[in-house]
């Protein structure tokens, strides 16, 4: 080796190469063999691997450092030429260009370098810096390897990076692949393998194009590369090798490094989350089903006691619209009565959580009754977040309570009224009575006679007042037939006409096949004439009053407006007007006797309630609706009657009734059993007077001891007052037919008949004769009964 040799050596092999060839100098003078020795292991000792070669690249020597990266330290060192090398090199393109190039150097025995990665013996890439310089002989080459250790660490840093980067890929739920120009797969994740039902391991390298996985096969959907025919984000149909279909969401983009297409794609199932958005959305339509349709009222209220969200419920009792009911406080839509007791209920509620259920009235034309019940709800920071309310309405419950109460006040008011009418009919029947026979005794042209006519016509107008109260306390007598209201209408239209005046317009409506009723006309007669007068002056000036008939069968879920109704098929009249209407805090009084809004003077105030009695008493029900300014309606809802046949039959009783006899003498034993010493004083008078054997008894005890008297002569028939301390008439009665069997009875009372018929277990040959009576009627009764004349 020369001088050129030594420098090319410092120039480029450094600090330790340079030591090895001054060690491989100062050996050259000595023996060859010698020589080759001392170099041969000078090389070894390089940490560099170091080949000298000849022009075709045929080893001359390898140190060990060369023999160890390419083929192993018991490798012969001539067989580790630049084919060895070339044989190590990784599948890089750009390696085999940098060795070709490195070659030609050689070839030229000229200067070059360069990087390669080298396959060394565990089997992993490392980098080498690889130096070709001519030797000094003139004839072979030097090749040196440096490894770039650096190079390599950031290689092995990468190559972990991308072992990682594949691991995340794999276990990412989001579905990932890479394809080629043609379609094939280079890289597919489980989560993409998993949803199209294919092994990633089939799918890479596999036979499958990307194309086959979509739904669709039509010839333009574009590139073979491509799931969106060229666009980056989209959504297509994928198929499960099932054959079910799905949606997915695509995102891809492609790369092209020089070597052909390379596709980098997200995909994203939309099936499950479709399916939660439409279960979410069905979810919600339910809720909001349920919300706006409950029959509950419901309001979300925040913790200022506004309203975030209400249903239509709600609405509909404030009278209003949900959107105009958000953001107002909750007791902007009570009454004025109840505001403060609302704003104070939500507060105590929002703050404590313990609120008890309140009743308030809703403002609004009807004035809707509710119940509010509160619930708290926590907010996230775990205070109060506001109050869920739930509205329900209790008007009907509230009508129904108070028509509950109000008929509980008018059935003791009844009872009051049936007690007094009861004594006033005894004292009336005194005081007509001994009219009666006063005027017996005087001629009509004594001046005695015109007195006690006028004493006995103020008895009966008495007598009058006391049919009121009978009627409203339901214990007055009725003679009921079965008729057709519209007779009855038909028959009072010119009375109608005259009662209410020129200036007001009366409209009667009758309807077509109405059914029939079974009522005492007289009564209902009275019924319409009152409402008519009442009707007549509400109206102030002109107006109308409609008079309308029609039939109705009430059900459950068919009652209208009144609701407490039972359940039947009914005859309905209504008698409307266009006045002045009835003020709210008036109509639950209309009914009670003596109350009346008329003057002073004006009336009695046992209108309303006589008919009130009457319609009740014969199975009726009556409502009034009015709106103060708006005029009223009287409904009244008689039970229909299912015989029509008695129509006929009650004409013919009716026409067969026994009239007033001119002869009412008589003869035969008649008992009187009256407590009230007046009534039977005048009785028993009356009786002697037309022929009669009269027994007197003030009590029921001391007719029974009379009655068993042997020695008294028979009685033929017996007449007893209903109502009497101690012992009273249906229970003397009941005892006396154990030994009188056919004795004949007449009941005299000033309650109804029927109060004493349920009492008694036989009905036969018992009459009645209703206080107060006149002495006509007293004998008529007698005489018919002695007779046989009475059915």
């Amino acid at each position: 080796m020369d001088d050129f040799d030594l420098m090319w050596i410092a120039a480029s092999g450094g600090a330790v190469m340079l030591a090895a060839v001054i060690v491989w100098l100062t050996v050259r003078g000595k023996h060859a063999d010698r020589a080759a020795a001392s170099r041969g292991t000078a090389l070894d000792a390089l940490p560099d691997a170091v080949l000298l070669a000849d022009k075709a690249g045929a080893a001359l020597y390898a140190n060990k450092a060369w023999r160890a990266c390419l083929a192993g330290d018991e490798a012969v060192e001539t067989a580790l030429g630049l084919p060895a090398l070339e044989g190590r090199l990784a599948p890089e393109p750009e390696n085999l260009q940098v060795f070709v190039r490195l070659t030609a150097a050689a070839t030229a025995r000229g200067v070059d370098g360069g990087d390669l990665a080298i396959i060394v013996e565990d089997g992993h890439k490392a980098w080498y810096r690889v130096s070709v310089r001519p030797a000094d002989d003139g004839v072979s080459v030097l090749w040196t390897l440096s490894a770039e250790d650096s190079r390599n660490a950031l290689e092995a840093v990468i190559a972990a990076e991308q072992a990682r980067l594949v691991e995340f890929l794999d276990d990412c739920p989001i579905g990932y692949f890479s394809a080629d120009e043609d379609g094939r797969f280079v890289y597919a994740n489980t989560a993409f393998a998993h949803w199209i039902g294919i092994d990633a391991e089939q799918l890479i390298g596999g036979e499958r194009r990307l194309h086959d996985l979509l739904a669709a096969k039509d010839s333009d959907l574009g590139p073979a590369w491509s799931i969106l025919g060229g666009n980056s984000v989209g959504e297509a149909v994928m198929q499960h090798a099932s054959g079910r279909r799905f949606s997915a969401y695509v995102s891809e983009t492609a790369l092209n490094n020089g070597n052909g297409i390379r596709t980098r794609t997200l995909i994203r199932d939309l099936s499950r989350e479709r399916e939660t958005r439409a279960a979410l959305r069905q979810s919600e339509e339910r809720f909001h089903r349920f919300f706006d349709e409950a029959p509950v009222g419901i309001a979300l209220l925040d913790a200022n006691g506004q309203v975030n969200e209400c249903s239509a419920a709600l609405a509909r009792m404030t009278n209003d619209e949900p959107d105009t009911l958000t953001g107002r406080s909750l007791w902007d839509f009570a009454i004025d009565d109840d505001r403060d007791r609302v704003r104070q209920w939500v507060a105590g509620a929002i703050a404590a959580n313990d609120a008890a259920p309140i009743q308030i009235t809703f403002k609004g034309p009807d004035g809707i009754v509710a119940s509010l019940f509160a619930r708290r709800i926590e907010s996230d920071a775990g205070g109060p977040g506001g109050l869920v309310v739930h509205a329900l309405d209790q008007t009907e419950f509230r009508n129904l309570e108070n028509q509950f109460i109000q008929s509980q006040k008018m059935d003791l008011v009844g009872q009051l009224a049936g007690g007094v009418a009861h004594d006033f009919n005894n004292l009336l029947t005194a005081m007509i009575g001994f009219c009666d026979l006063l005027l017996q005794r005087h001629s009509p042209k004594d001046q005695a006679f015109a007195d006690i006519m006028q004493i006995k016509q103020n008895a009966n107008r008495a007598a009058n007042l006391v049919r009121q109260l009978l009627a409203f306390s339901r214990q007055q007598t009725l003679q009921p037939k079965v008729l057709n209201i519209t007779d009855v209408l038909t028959e009072l239209t010119h009375l109608l006409r005259r009662l209410i005046g020129a200036d007001i317009e009366l409209k009667i409506v009758h309807a077509r096949d109405l059914w029939s009723v079974k009522v005492d006309q007289s009564q209902l007669e009275q019924v319409i004439i009152n409402l008519a007068v009442n009707a007549r002056d509400a109206v102030e000036g002109q107006g109308t009053v409609a008079i309308r008939t029609y039939n109705h069968t009430a059900s459950e879920a068919n009652k209208g407006l009144h609701g407490s109704l039972p359940s039947g098929d009914y005859v309905v009249m209504e008698v409307a007007d266009t006045g002045t209407g009835i003020p709210k805090d008036l109509l639950s009084k209309i009914f009670e006797p003596f109350f009346t809004t008329k003057e002073v003077g004006s009336g009695t105030g046992l209108g309303l309630s006589t008919v009130y009695g009457i319609i009740r008493q014969t199975g009726g029900h009556i409502f009034v609706d009015s709106k103060h300014g708006e005029g009223a309606c009287f409904t009244i809802y008689l039970p229909r009657n299912a015989a029509v046949e008695e129509i006929a039959n009650e004409a013919v009783a009716a026409e067969a009734a026994v009239h007033e006899k001119r002869d009412l003498t008589g003869a035969g034993t008649v008992m009187l059993v009256e407590d009230e010493d007046a009534v039977r004083m005048f009785g028993a008078r009356a009786l002697r007077n037309k022929g009669y054997t009269v027994v007197e008894a003030a009590s029921g005890q001391e007719a029974i001891d009379l009655l068993a008297d042997v020695d008294a002569a028979p009685i033929d028939l017996l007449i007893t007052d209903v109502v009497m301390p101690g012992l009273d008439g249906p229970t003397m009665i009941r005892q006396v037919r154990e030994t009188h069997p056919d004795l004949k009875v007449v009941f005299i009372s000033g309650y109804t008949e029927d109060s004493f018929r349920k009492r008694l277990d036989v009905a036969e040959d018992i009459h009645f004769l209703p206080k107060p009576f006149t002495l006509q009627q007293l004998a008529s009764k007698v005489k018919e009964i002695m007779e046989g004349e009475v059915a």
